[in-house]
This record gives C-alpha cells, sequence and structure tokens, in this order.
C-alpha cells in the first residue's frame, strides 16, 4: 500500500528532470570500448619510461599520450559513477562504478614512473626543450610549477620508499574514519514529539536546528558524550597524524608542515596569518551578532547548542522547481546576457537531475568529465532553501563549462583554493537580489540569519579550525605531545574567544576537535574561509562596478588551472594576496550585523 511521503522510484519521475547522461555514451558498448582503450593506451604509455630526457619531442609526445590517457579513463569513471548516484541499488552500476575504479588504480601505477622521472631531468634540460619545442609551449606552466619544487622532491629511491609508506602514513585517517563512520553511537534522544530516535550524524545538525530547546541541548550532550568516551584514542589518532605531517614535511625539507601544506598551490604563508589576523581583530561584530541571536531567542544564556536554530521561522510555501530557477536566472542577471544564455542552453541540454528517487545518492553535487556536460545532481525538495543549492551547483558547472570551453585538458580542473569561489559568488548575487526585494521586515531577518550564519560557519568557525590546526602543529613541531588535556585546552581556548561573551562555553565543546574529519587533510579548511571572502569581494564589485567587474570574473571562470591560484583570483579582482579582500569581507558582514540589529530594534 502506497504512502503520500513514498519516495518515487526512478521510472516514475519525468525525463525532463533528469540529466541526459547518455549524451556521454549511447549505450554500454561504447562504455566498454573506451574501458578497453583507456587501459591499452596506459600498458602502451610504458614505452616512455626512461626516455623523457631524449628530446623535446619525445617529451612532448609523452606529455600528450598521458594527457589522452587520463582524459578518456576520466570520462568512463564518470559516466560509471553517475549511473550507479542514480540508483545505487542496481547492482549492474556498481559493477561499472567498482571497475572503474579498479582501472584508476591500474592506469595509477602505470604511469607512475612519469613525474619522479621528469623530475630527474636537469633544469638546463628542460629550458632547452621548451626552447626548442614549440609544442610543449601549452605544458610550460605546468613544467615551471614543477621544477619550482625540485628541492622538495627526492631521489628516486626515497621517493620510491615514501610511497611505499603512503598505506601506513594514512593510518590516523582511516582509524579516524572507522571510529567516526562505524564504531561510535551516540545513543537515543526524545524528539520533539516525545518518540526515542537514533541520533546520527546525519541528524545531529537538524536536531540543533529544533525549536524545543531541549532536544537541541540532548542531542549536543549526547553527541559530545559519545566522542568524550573515546577521548583517549582520538587524541592518540590525531596526535600521530601530526606527527606524520611535521615528519614528512622535514624529509622534504621544508621549514614547517603549513609551509608543505600551502606549497602546492604556491600560496604565501602570510595569507593564513592574514586571514586569522583579521578575522580576529573583528570578533567584536561575530560577538555582537551573538549577543543579537541571545536577544532574538529570548534566552537568558546563550549555549553552544543554541547557535544553529534558526532565529527566524522558514517560509511554509513550496518552491516548484521552475520557479527557483527563475529566481536563479534574475539573480545572476549582473553576469551579462552570455552567461544566461550558455546557462539556459546547459538547462536544456539536460545537465541536471533534479528530484530525489529511490535508491539515489543524497546531497547535490557538479560533476563531469572534461569531454562532458558539467552535470548537476540535486535532490530537490521544493523548499525556498533549495534554490541556494541550485544556484550554487549551476555556479560550479558553468565554471566547468567556461574552463573547458578555454583550457586543454592539462588545465581543465580547479585548484581546492578557487573552486568554491564560482559558487559562492552566485550565492551572494542570489542573497543580494533576495534582499533588495523583501516586502517584509520578517522576510528580511530571516534572510540576513541565513546569510549571518554562512559568515559564521564559513568563515569565522572555520578561521577558528585554521588558529587550531596552526596550533597544534606548532606544539608538535616544538617537540610536544598533543594529549586529552592539551587538544582540550587549546580548543576550548579558541571557542571562548571566537564565540564571546554572550556565549556559555561549556567543557563538552572542548572536545570538538575530535570529530572534525577535514583535521586529517591538514590545513584545508582555511580554504574556505578565503574561498567565500574572496566571493563576497567579486560579488560586491560585479554589483557596485557592473560590466568591466563582470567580464574579468568571467575571465576568471574560463582559467581553470592554467595559473597559480593566487593570481588567477587577483585577475578576478580579490588579491589574497593582501588582507584587503578578507577586510571587506568583515565591513560586509558587519553591515550585515547592523541591519539585523536595526530591524531588532524596530520590533
Amino acid at each position: 500500500m502506497e504512502t503520500k511521503n513514498r519516495i518515487r522510484e526512478r521510472a516514475e519521475i519525468n525525463e525532463q528532470y533528469k540529466w541526459n547522461i547518455s549524451a556521454m555514451y549511447g549505450n554500454e558498448d561504447e562504455w566498454e570500448q573506451d574501458f578497453r582503450e583507456a587501459e591499452e593506451m596506459a600498458g602502451a604509455f610504458a614505452a616512455y619510461s626512461g626516455r623523457l630526457g631524449e628530446s623535446g619531442a619525445v617529451l612532448l609526445e609523452a606529455l600528450q599520450a598521458r594527457d589522452a590517457v587520463w582524459q578518456k579513463a576520466e570520462k568512463v569513471y564518470v559516466y560509471a559513477q553517475m549511473k550507479s548516484d542514480e540508483d545505487n541499488r542496481d547492482a549492474r552500476y556498481q559493477e561499472l562504478s567498482r571497475r572503474a575504479q579498479s582501472m584508476i588504480a591500474k592506469i595509477s601505477a602505470e604511469t607512475s614512473f612519469f613525474t619522479p622521472e621528469l623530475m630527474e631531468l636537469p633544469d638546463e634540460t628542460l629550458e632547452s626543450f621548451l626552447a626548442e619545442t614549440g609544442g610543449l609551449k601549452i605544458y610550460e606552466y605546468m613544467l615551471r610549477n614543477m621544477i619550482r619544487r625540485r628541492e622538495h622532491v627526492l631521489s628516486g629511491e626515497s621517493e620510491a620508499l615514501l610511497a611505499k609508506m603512503a598505506e601506513i602514513a594514512g593510518a590516523p585517517k582511516q582509524i579516524f574514519g572507522m571510529i567516526n563512520n562505524a564504531d561510535i553511537r551516540f545513543g537515543t534522544i526524545r524528539n520533539e514529539q516525545g518518540n526515542e530516535v537514533e541520533l546520527t550524524h546525519g541528524n545531529y545538525v537538524s536536531m540543533l536546528e529544533s525549536p524545543d530547546r531541549r532536544v537541541r541541548r540532548d542531542a549536543y550532550e549526547a553527541l559530545y558524550d559519545a566522542f568524550a568516551a573515546q577521548k583517549n584514542t582520538l587524541a592518540s589518532t590525531y596526535y600521530y597524524n601530526v606527527r606524520k605531517n611535521a615528519v614528512v614535511s622535514g624529509i622534504r625539507r621544508y621549514g614547517s608542515s603549513l609551509q608543505a601544506e600551502l606549497d602546492g598551490d604556491f600560496i604565501p604563508e602570510s595569507v593564513y596569518h592574514n586571514l586569522i589576523r583579521v578575522i580576529r581583530e573583528h570578533l567584536p561584530a561575530m560577538y555582537k551578532y551573538l549577543a543579537l541571536r541571545k536577544k532574538l531567542l529570548g534566552l537568558e544564556e546563550l549555549h553552544m547548542y543554541d547557535i544553529y536554530v534558526p532565529l527566524i521561522a522558514m517560509p511554509d510555501r513550496e518552491v516548484p522547481y521552475e520557479e527557483a530557477l527563475d529566481t536563479v536566472r534574475r539573480a545572476l542577471k549582473p553576469l551579462g546576457e552570455q552567461y544566461l544564455k550558455d546557462l539556459n542552453g546547459g538547462l536544456e541540454a539536460g545537465w541536471v537531475d533534479v528530484y530525489e528517487n529511490a535508491g539515489k545518492t543524497s546531497g547535490a553535487y557538479s560533476f563531469g568529465s572534461y569531454d562532458s556536460m558539467p552535470y548537476v545532481l540535486l535532490n530537490y525538495n521544493n523548499k525556498f532553501k533549495d534554490a541556494f543549492t541550485v544556484i550554487h551547483e549551476l555556479g560550479h558547472s558553468m565554471n566547468s563549462l567556461y574552463t573547458r570551453k578555454k583550457q586543454p585538458y592539462i588545465y581543465g580542473g580547479h585548484s581546492i583554493f578557487t573552486a568554491e569561489v564560482a559558487s559562492t559568488v552566485n550565492e551572494c548575487l542570489l542573497m543580494q537580489d533576495l534582499l533588495s526585494r523583501c516586502e517584509s521586515r520578517k522576510e528580511k531577518a530571516y534572510l540576513l540569519n541565513i546569510y549571518l550564519e554562512e559568515f559564521r560557519a564559513t568563515v569565522f568557525r572555520q578561521t577558528m579550525f585554521a588558529e587550531f590546526e596552526l596550533a597544534a602543529h606548532q606544539a608538535v613541531e616544538a617537540g610536544e605531545v598533543l594529549t586529552v588535556e592539551r587538544l582540550c585546552t587549546i580548543y576550548g581556548d579558541l571557542n571562548r574567544e571566537y564565540y564571546g561573551p554572550d556565549v556559555v562555553t561549556d567543557e563538552r565543546i572542548s572536545m570538538e576537535w575530535a570529530r572534525i574529519p577535514h583535521f586529517y587533510n591538514a590545513f584545508y579548511v582555511y580554504k574556505y574561509a578565503t574561498g567565500y571572502s574572496a566571493a563576497v569581494a567579486i560579488s560586491n564589485r560585479i554589483l557596485t562596478e557592473g560590466r568591466p567587474a563582470a567580464e574579468a570574473y568571467l575571465e576568471f571562470l574560463a582559467a581553470g588551472d592554467s595559473d597559480y591560484p593566487i593570481e588567477l583570483l587577483r585577475r578576478a579582482g580579490a588579491d589574497m594576496s593582501t588582507p584587503d579582500v578578507v577586510e571587506s569581507a568583515m565591513q560586509t558582514f558587519e553591515k550585515l550585523v547592523n541591519q539585523l540589529e536595526e530591524l531588532v530594534n524596530e520590533g
């Protein structure tokens, strides 16, 4: 017997709301052919082993052959993964996905000789090849980027030893993953209706957003008590992860773990330190926002479990997908007619898989290969906030579209440092458009709450995380052992400093370091804060300066990986080498806080 809330099967969803994945492969025979060809090409690539220094012509052939292997393999992998994501219960596409993953691993092994051998070529040899072989010009940035890191590359024997140790070095991350995803249990709590429900990672945030304070408190206490019960194991796991980073950075002749991690994108350490310094200077604005939160919630004490609950109830009315698209198109008008034309063309061509169906992968993403459409997976639920998800993922896809149109395969991707800018610029433009059209104080307060929470979660909180990581690594590099007490002291002190006098910070929050997966990818989280700051600056520039700023931004979208991330963002109008971009974002945050304060006082 059907229920009203039954999740539909994929076959029940209208074809117009499904992505046009057949544009990649009309049938599986075509996929199988590319699968075989990718493996054959990878096997043939071994013929270049030991030959890269013969001549510029040979090096060019090898680079082109390497690109061709990965370009075809990428398409094979992406198709298999997307078909699996349509319905994860389908054994056929689970098999294709597993085969594609195995193929990628095999190709990685068969082409692994390339980078070490290339790095062993003398600078003068590479320079002569670049000067004599015109076809290498397209690879010049990639080659020079490799050359600049030569001093941190070890001998072939040493690199081989490190590669063999990679699996063991990754043990702390794997151990944390098993604890966090498989072993830890948070027990049950009573929901708003008084029913016992199991607390999970998946429903924890929704529990913190509950209007029932008892539910929020119970969820908060249950989660952190569970992590505290394994505090010694988690502290040892994180300590050895940090210790591994310190040892490897030393082996590679870097001055610190921070320097080692930032060097991959050629990011100056000053960018990291400027972020922390500027955010700390503007913590009073954060305190002001939290004081307003306390006032609007009518609380005598504001606890950490009161931080996520919406200040204003979400709109009840449903927002059909077509209406959300109209809202998106209106918000993106400042980017110009061509941007909208290309966006509409993509929507008509079948970029987007819109609705949830049984077995479909949850969440949302933008995906695709260099040769395919920049596809978007959604689970659109007809809610007001879903429009932000739509415009976010379409921002990624437009970035991919323009990059793949202009850049060769080798530069067809995006650095993590720049990847979120395209999506967040779109979100900022949507927010500014909606704020300009508010018809009531309640609606404006609701939107301001959303915007301020994005700043709190993406800029302030991630910067606090970044400062914690820095303190932890500096302590280990100075010879300290990270005990539970030391980690909790570092984190607890930072939490009190970042959240200020109006938030009661109990001892449980000092364990938050123990549940953050990103801490096992060192010095990663700061990119969320810098990326968001850059997006705020760029969107403000587009809205104030108009066409010149929009054109500079569109050039950034087409740049891909063709230059260092700092340089690419500078061209778009966000010079991250100075503190000005983060300072500008903080000024925007302060204006938003003041607007919310005015609404509160008016009420």
